[in-house]
């Protein structure tokens, strides 16, 4: 009999603790671990934080970056080549060919462009920085854009004037906010030590951006089209015009 007590009391205790913990996992809340879609998500919870726009306030004090494009921040002026007048005589071609090819290539074994042997450099100009400022009103964006840099000379300097092709760029990922291309001139007239100077762009107007990403671009551009002479162009029609009648 004492036996079968005992076992009572410890039935009754293993019962009332299994109760308990039943009853605590049913007042806990889900963590997550164990869900088997029996939970209801809390209409009074706030909903999960949305994507992080950019303010007002930030677009207003936002200035495009500027920076230079690869093989933009040098700018070499040349001497033309003359070539030397001599008598016509009679020569073996393969050893006019030969010379030809030698005077063409550089020490390095490398051919040399004519038009841009090192030996024949005037002046070398480089852009050492680039800044800006902007201001926005009315809808638009307006950029001052400065390039610093100098002008060295060069083996076969002449004091005159240099004259740089720079360009001044915006964009908007693929498309071109605004492009310009300035012939800016620098005077230079001491042999012996670089020629500062500093160019500014004060009329780069866009529209206002919506978002942090726009890019500004400056830097020489050699690759612009050359002006056309017009009276060159209208002797040309002339003639044109002449051989077809």
């Amino acid at each position: 009999m004492r036996f079968y007590s005992i076992n009572r009391r410890v039935v009754a205790g293993l019962a009332l603790t299994g109760f308990m913990l039943a009853a605590a996992g049913c007042q806990s809340s889900d963590n997550g671990i164990l869900n088997f879609g029996f939970s209801k998500k809390d209409p009074t919870a706030p909903p999960p934080p949305q994507d992080p726009k950019v303010l007002a306030s930030q677009l207003r004090a936002y200035c495009p970056k500027v920076t230079l494009r690869d093989g933009t921040a040098f700018f070499n002026t040349y001497a033309k080549g003359t070539a030397a007048k001599t008598k016509k005589r009679k020569v073996d071609a393969a050893a006019d060919a030969e010379a030809q090819a030698a005077a063409q290539t550089g020490p390095n074994g490398q051919p040399v462009d004519p038009n841009r042997d090192p030996a024949k450099i005037i002046y070398q100009a480089s852009i050492t920085d680039v800044t800006r400022d902007c201001i926005h009103e009315n809808g638009q964006l307006t950029m001052k854009i400065a390039v610093a840099g100098k002008v060295v000379p060069g083996p076969l300097f002449t004091p005159g004037t240099v004259t740089m092709p720079i360009r001044i760029a915006v964009q908007h990922g693929p498309d071109v906010l605004y492009s310009q291309l300035h012939q800016y001139q620098v005077q230079v007239t001491d042999p012996s030590a670089a020629t500062q100077f500093v160019f500014t762009d004060t009329n780069v107007v866009v529209p206002e951006p919506t978002a942090r990403d726009y890019q500004a671009y400056a830097g020489y551009d050699e690759n612009a089209p050359a002006a056309t002479d017009k009276s060159k162009a209208k002797r040309k029609k002339r003639v044109a015009a002449a051989a077809t009648n």
